[in-house]
């Protein structure tokens, strides 16, 4: 517990629920129904936390469930997948959050974990915690029924699911694609009954589930959702989540949903960036880009642990320093092909905070364009660009793929 604003660990249901209300309410939402609570359960390897007010009531909330997050090159780190932070609104501005997240990234640490990561509601908030957008995406939509080039990847085959046999074999299809997309997250059991079930007041909401199949077995899945037309046959269908680990799932999938039945074409959001399907239409403009939004937000807790197992590119070494705005310094590291080792008291060539090393932790920015704009010191020149060599690396564009 820590003694500022007592903070403390929720293990009763009752106030696990109350902490879950709170947040709720920070999103101009009422209270949670009974059916929704008991849908949305809870999973033993969760950590919640509560933070009260003066008269002992909890006024604000964060939680968070265990992941493993894919770096660039493959390799992959424990981290906390963090969600539901919000304090009521006549409790703001008076240190409550800072405490929340202190004792939460501490608590993560101690655990372990390499890494937090989180999508944020607000972007204005996290960057004071040492959080960074780690990876964007873009927001798509695609007309129902487009013509394909005759030289677009063939498909596989494509099946409808229900809710148990996507059960059994969705968590193991996305573990096994999301090890080979960095930014990709795991999911842990909660996360996948509301993903596929969610019951309370989400159940009446029709959802679709498909696999797709290719050569070498079951690589790819899409859950969807339907968004009401103004007349009939006018129906637009909205992506939930899709997977796809081979430009034939990627083509076989977008083919199925736009190939549906009594709809206008398909939305879905914050899709990776190397999803190219313009590419593969005869019409490239039936597939538009209607946005782009930050993806995943990347808060670095060990930073030997994280900067040790991402691949580097190959190019000169340069030397980094970090800061860390919530805890210790986070040190100085000689960066170079062979991995990252303290350099001690050496003069860096580079320095940034933790929050802005998340930008090109991933691959989503290279250094050099974080020196433009202001958010790296460049103290050698051209050092910048030396760096962009050692953090690009063969590989698809980071994405999470995970609302949470």
């Amino acid at each position: 517990m820590s003694a500022e604003h007592d903070v403390a660990v929720l293990t009763d249901p009752a106030d696990r629920r109350a902490a879950y209300e709170v947040f709720r309410r920070t999103l101009h939402r009422g209270p949670v129904p009974e059916a929704d609570w008991e849908s949305h359960g809870q999973s033993p390897d969760e950590h919640w936390l509560g933070v009260r007010g003066a008269d002992g009531e909890l006024v604000g909330s964060a939680f968070s469930f265990p992941s493993r997050l894919t770096l660039p090159g493959g390799g992959r780190i424990d981290a906390a997948a963090v969600s539901a932070v919000g304090v009521r609104a006549d409790h703001t501005r008076a240190g409550r959050l800072t405490a929340l997240m202190r004792t939460q990234l501490g608590a993560a640490r101690d655990r372990g974990d390499a890494a937090a990561v989180l999508r944020a509601s607000e972007a204005a908030i996290y960057g004071r915690f040492g959080y960074g957008i780690a990876s964007r995406g873009n927001h798509v939509q695609v007309a129902a029924r487009p013509q394909w080039r005759p030289d677009a990847p063939a498909p596989g085959r494509v099946r409808m699911l229900g809710a148990t046999e996507a059960g059994k074999l969705l968590p193991e299809l996305q573990d096994r694609l999301a090890g080979s997309r960095p930014g990709a997250i795991t999911r842990n059991a909660r996360w996948w009954r509301r993903g596929i079930d969610p019951g309370g007041e989400s159940a009446a909401e029709y959802r679709g589930i498909a696999v797709h199949t290719g050569p070498d077995g079951d690589d790819g899945f899409v859950v969807w959702g339907v968004r009401d037309g103004k007349r009939f046959g006018e129906d637009e269908i909205v992506v939930h989540d899709l997977w796809a680990g081979s430009p034939s799932a990627t083509s076989g999938l977008w083919r199925f949903l736009t190939g549906i039945d009594l709809s206008t074409g398909v939305l879905a959001w914050a899709r990776p960036r190397d999803e190219d399907l313009d590419l593969m239409l005869a019409d490239p403009r039936l597939h538009r880009i209607v946005g782009r939004g930050d993806d995943l937000w990347l808060r670095i807790v060990d930073v030997p642990a994280a900067l040790g197992a991402r691949s580097w590119g190959d190019g000169d070494p340069v030397v980094l320093r970090l800061h860390d705005p919530l805890f210790d310094d986070a040190g100085t590291w000689r960066l170079g092909p062979d991995g990252a080792v303290a350099a001690g008291g050496a003069l860096p060539d580079l320095e940034c905070g933790l929050e802005s090393l998340a930008q090109a932790f991933l691959g989503d920015r290279p250094p050099s364009a974080l020196v433009a704009a202001g958010r790296w010191t460049e103290h050698t020149a051209g050092a910048g660009a030396t760096a962009d060599a050692l953090f690009a690396v063969p590989g698809p564009a980071p994405w999470s793929g995970t609302f949470f």
